[in-house]
């Protein structure tokens, strides 16, 4: 019997995978969770086989759990609507067995689950030719510089941050418009997130 814990910030979404998944002989939901921090602590109490994690959650996201529970034993399959590079490359560093697409075929779940239980990986095609297409352009510092830029952060205040001038962010700032052939601070944070480059 394959042990599964489910995470899903979406309460009909993760009745729908548990539903589904229930429905299969060798298949046994022993926890539903809401967010990260929940499923950790699911997979700590039932020790499952596998952990179907969202991305995108309150507090703890499926990403930053993923990335505590590497090396646990537990295989994790990330399913999300999410089809971003960032988001994929971040999740393979995890060591995450699997990356799916909700919109995928809902007989592809437990079939992937069986792949990812027998020590296969099983990652969604599109993502696979994205991930080695779409490298984040960006130096650390420059994305430490855009990341504070997107809290909100002015020019001086992320040269107090960093301890370093401000005529140095400025310079962040313009190779970063450079990079990603952007024109303005607001173009950068949403192309950013688009392609799931921030933490």
């Amino acid at each position: 019997m394959i042990k599964i814990v489910i995470a899903e910030d979406q309460q009909m979404i993760l009745g729908a995978f548990g539903s589904l998944l229930a429905l299969e002989d060798d298949m046994d939901v022993v926890g539903k969770a809401s967010n990260g921090e929940e499923a950790l602590a699911l997979v700590a109490k039932y020790q499952p086989d596998i952990c179907l994690m969202d991305i995108e959650m309150p507090g703890m996201t499926g990403l930053e759990a993923a990335e505590k529970l590497k090396g646990h034993g537990c295989k994790i399959i990330i399913l999300t609507t999410f089809a971003r590079t960032g988001y994929f490359q971040r999740a393979l560093q995890a060591g995450v067995s699997g990356y799916l697409l909700k919109d995928s075929p809902s007989e592809e779940l437990a079939v992937s689950i069986r792949q990812v239980h027998a020590g296969k990986r099983m990652y969604a095609p599109e993502l696979i030719d994205g991930a080695f297409a779409e490298a984040n352009p960006l130096t650390d510092r420059e994305r430490e510089v855009l990341e504070l830029v997107a809290d909100g952060m002015n020019t001086k205040e992320i040269a107090e941050e960093l301890s370093i001038k401000t005529g140095t962010v400025r310079n962040y700032i313009s190779a970063i418009f450079d990079k990603l052939d952007v024109k303005n601070r607001i173009e950068a944070i949403a192309q950013s997130k688009e392609k799931g480059w921030f933490k």
